[in-house]
């Protein structure tokens, strides 16, 4: 039989597994959005010409 302490000790690290996933997903998406960002921006620049 599994005790009160042992469920709740299971939901803790369940849920900070979870939020741990989800911060590093989140960290992801900021990374891959600013990459784009500077993809984009360089491409302006490159059409813009040597001189600008």
């Amino acid at each position: 039989m599994v005790s009160g302490k042992q469920l709740a000790d299971f939901g803790y690290k369940a849920f900070s597994s979870s939020m741990l996933l989800l911060t590093v997903y989140g960290g992801y998406l900021c990374a891959v959005r600013y990459h784009r960002l500077l993809q984009r921006r360089r491409e302006r620049q490159a059409a813009a010409g040597p001189d600008s």
